[in-house]
């Protein structure tokens, strides 16, 4: 079950759910979310009779067109993910998805034009192509929870294999030469804060006083009504001594419990895009890397613990990594304490 917000022919928040494999919809009855969410969690379908099987086969057989269930899809990830991954990942894919294949129903959707897409998209990025298979078998995954679909025709399309590159860091003294090119102070205070913690630039902007605790020195990264975390499980990270100093003196300025530690008008939250380009900006003006952006810096902060010998599961924990495997990007870093390890025998 889901909510999907009022809209121009809607004045209500609407309640989505399935009963026997059927899409219904019922009115919350109210234009406010908290109201509407309560709703969501109290509310119980009615039962409905049994139906026979040609009425099940029949509905199996009612698919949706691709642009209808993309409209749909979209309300779906907004209640339910990051809207960055809605921007970066859901919109780009179904995107390219419609340029390559008329507006069908789902299931006359084949393999075959799944297999094509993927290899034509294949043929220009194959970066690209890996995103675009792994999201939308993920859609098509739902489409087929939602009886949109019998089989996910992206179960038998293998995903393009992406070659594998180390992840691009820097060194602080190069952070130096970017914060010496950079002209405002609050974009140089989240710089350093990104290097020294490694946050994410979503968690940076979202980060509120009530995050902070000056008396045990850590930051707690916590999820609420307003953001989630990438996976939706709050960390701890250490405060290092310049984040410490960074943030007493923003701290000395007041600031209320539940504010945003950083925004440029009070209450208005930083545009991440803004962020991003305020650092690449920052970086052609030092003529550094241009491979370098502003998640360089999360790269940066587990490049240089895992070089200062601190396990792969410590830096999995204080990035909030779901997964050891998108940890062990960087375990080539390890090599010269493993050569170390073995001078010593």
């Amino acid at each position: 079950m889901f909510l999907t917000p009022p809209n121009s022919k809607r004045r209500y928040y609407q309640l989505v759910y399935f009963v026997n494999g059927k899409r219904t919809k019922i009115s919350t009855k109210t234009t406010n979310k908290k109201e509407a969410e309560k709703f969501l969690k109290s509310f119980v379908p009615t039962p409905k009779e049994k139906r026979n099987e040609r009425e099940v086969q029949k509905e199996k057989k009612a698919s949706i067109k691709l642009s209808s269930f993309f409209e749909e899809y979209k309300t779906y990830v907004r209640n339910t993910y990051s809207e960055k991954y809605l921007k970066k990942a859901v919109k780009p894919s179904f995107m390219a998805l419609q340029k390559n294949i008329p507006d069908m129903l789902l299931n006359q959707i084949s393999t075959r034009i799944i297999d094509q897409f993927i290899s034509s998209a294949s043929a220009s990025s194959k970066h690209s192509a890996s995103l675009y298979h792994r999201t939308l078998k993920a859609a098509f995954n739902k489409a087929v929870v939602w009886n949109y679909l019998e089989d996910n025709p992206f179960n038998k399309i293998k995903a393009p294999k992406v070659p594998k590159s180390f992840p691009v860091f820097i060194s602080e003294s190069e952070l130096i030469i970017i914060l010496n090119n950079t002209e405002m102070q609050l974009m140089k205070d989240i710089f350093t804060i990104a290097f020294y913690t490694g946050m994410r630039l979503g968690e940076l902007v979202n980060m509120k006083w009530n995050w902070i605790d000056f008396t045990q020195n850590i930051i707690t990264i916590k999820n609420s009504r307003e953001f989630n975390s990438k996976n939706k499980r709050e960390r701890i990270i250490p405060i290092h001594q310049k984040v410490q100093t960074i943030l007493q003196t923003r701290y000395q300025l007041g600031r209320f419990e539940n504010t945003l530690v950083y925004c440029r008008y009070e209450g208005i939250k930083l545009n991440e895009d803004f962020v991003s380009k305020q650092f690449k900006k920052a970086v052609r003006e030092a003529k550094l890397n241009d491979k370098i952006h502003f998640h360089t810096l999360r790269h940066s902060f587990a490049s240089a613990l895992v070089q200062r010998g601190i396990s792969l599961y410590a830096v999995k924990e204080l990035l909030g990594h779901g997964n050891i495997k998108t940890t062990q990007i960087y375990s080539h870093l390890q090599k010269d304490n493993l050569r170390e390890a073995v001078n010593l025998l």
